[in-house]
């Protein structure tokens, strides 16, 4: 069983023709019909059938497909390893990340890290359900930026604190409370909220930080985006919880928004970093956490320091 065959097969089960691989591999059509033909005949029953001009799988193939993705995953990240091995610099690095961490966080570590490694590749990937995380044993993905804590266990990912990010009170021009520098949350228990969707993080914040307060949020708008839940707000549609980056200066000023300080002591999320136990980090992933932890243990993060917006 050649591993040839097996990336051939695995290219026509995801889709591709027969004609598509040949011309792919500059080798002959018949040359590429032979090889998937022995393999089948290896493996001892048919792994694809004709439908049209193109093959779809059997069920056989289905299941049989399933490890071949995870045997040449492997091998790949073998012959990557042994490259990385005799020259880390030249590796790639798959960075997921939660997408408020964008615009302060993620554009300093890689600067920094990138003026120490420049010729290691960033694959830098913004996620869209911030509350599943993205490393685990068969991702792709080498670590992960986020506030979302994995749940304990041995096949849970690991994560590392990096810096703590206070959360804000955002509240419209005319609201109650505008000109109070620091608030508790409970002051707004019969406001109207403006969340996020349930597949971000910051959701669940909110509502833990109001449980803590002791009363659920009654949600007027439900927002897809940051910037979004700070137009709602500003336009007096209600009040929301944000961190510190998007409610104050790094974000673009939005008028009549204002940021307020929250004297709750649960009114802060961690950022942190992730990875997982079950897939090995290649030498040059290696580097990037190495990185990340020692800009934290150093101080040398940015400082999310809050600020007011008028």
């Amino acid at each position: 069983m050649e591993v040839q065959t097996l990336r051939w097969f695995q290219l026509v089960a995801d889709g591709a023709t027969v004609t598509e691989v040949a011309d792919l591999e500059m080798v002959s059509q018949p040359a590429v019909s032979r090889a998937l033909g022995r393999l089948e005949r290896e493996i001892g029953t048919p792994l694809l059938h004709r439908e049209g001009r193109v093959l779809r799988m059997t069920h056989a193939g289905t299941i049989f497909k399933q490890h071949v993705d995870v045997v040449l995953h492997e091998l790949d990240d073998g012959v990557a390893a042994v490259q990385q091995l005799l020259d880390p610099e030249t590796g790639t690095v798959a960075v997921a990340f939660q997408p408020s961490l964008g615009t302060w966080l993620v554009p300093d570590l890689i600067t920094s890290f990138r003026a120490r490694h420049p010729r290691v590749r960033l694959d830098l990937r913004g996620k869209d359900d911030e509350t599943v995380p993205a490393v685990g044993p068969r991702s792709d993905v080498d670590l992960e930026l986020s506030t979302l804590r994995p749940r304990r266990g041995e096949d849970q990912p690991r994560w590392r604190a990096l810096v703590a990010e206070p959360l804000r009170l955002l509240v419209g021009p005319e609201h109650r409370l505008v000109g109070r520098p620091r608030v508790l949350l409970r002051e707004v228990a019969g406001d109207a909220f403006v969340v996020m969707t349930p597949t971000s993080v910051l959701r669940r914040h909110t509502e833990q930080l109001c449980a803590d307060a002791g009363f659920v949020p009654r949600i007027s708008f439900v927002a897809a985006d940051l910037p979004t839940l700070r137009g709602y707000v500003a336009a007096g549609l209600g009040v929301a919880v944000a961190p510190t980056r998007w409610g104050g200066s790094v974000a673009a000023p939005v008028v009549g928004l204002h940021v307020l300080a929250l004297e709750d002591p649960t009114a802060t999320r961690d950022v942190g970093l992730s990875w997982s136990p079950a897939r090995r980090l290649l030498p040059a992933a290696q580097l990037f956490r190495e990185h990340v932890l020692q800009r934290a243990d150093a101080g040398l993060l940015p400082d999310p320091v809050p600020s007011t917006e008028g």
